[in-house]
């Protein structure tokens, strides 16, 4: 599949409207329009990610090809089920795959003793700030309601859970924990 983008500005959105993938014109605050852009915000955080010192190579590859996944979730959410046309949906081995990744690195952390707080090394920081942004885009998705691929949703789920335990493995087990009333 080829995508061709020759004008990056139509001025079709000024009036506050803009297309889902099936053509049909909605508000720029239509519950679809608000997940795909909240993807987007995701795979640009993601790319930030990326560009941090420190992040393992493995969880580099890993979040590049997380990041054309993105572009298929994107899709996905912005075109309305249709019967008579074939459209790019999330398929559950991508989701399979995060498992995967999920169970691969988690087997190799301490277990917990408590709650994380976001941070310790840069790229933990980082990678926190994603699955933030992963947990926003996975409850806009479930506003959208009925017609939307559940594959979306269990996605970014499972997305949010590798980014958090990917979190931990970058700060290589001197993670910053919760200690309940600590400062009272």
């Amino acid at each position: 599949m080829t995508v061709n983008l020759t004008r990056i500005y139509t001025r079709l959105g000024d009036s506050g409207e803009t297309h889902l993938g099936d053509m049909s014109r909605v508000p720029k605050t239509h519950p679809r329009i608000a997940a795909y852009g909240t993807v987007d915000e995701l795979n640009s955080q993601i790319g930030v990610a990326l560009t941090v010192a420190g992040m393992p190579d493995d969880y580099g590859a890993w979040l590049r090809r997380i990041q054309n996944d993105l572009f298929d979730v994107g899709a996905d959410t912005a075109a309305p089920e249709d019967p008579e046309r074939e459209r790019l949906r999330v398929a559950p081995a991508q989701t399979a795959w995060l498992e995967q990744r999920c169970d691969e690195v988690n087997d190799e952390l301490a277990p917990l003793r408590s709650f994380v707080l976001p941070g310790g090394t840069a790229a933990a920081a980082h990678l926190h700030v994603c699955r933030t942004v992963c947990r926003r885009a996975e409850r806009l998705a479930i506003a959208c309601g009925e017609g939307l691929n559940p594959e979306v949703v269990r996605y970014l789920n499972r997305l949010s859970d590798l980014l958090f335990i990917l979190a931990r493995g970058a700060n290589r087990g001197e993670e910053p924990l919760w200690e309940p009333g600590r400062y009272r």
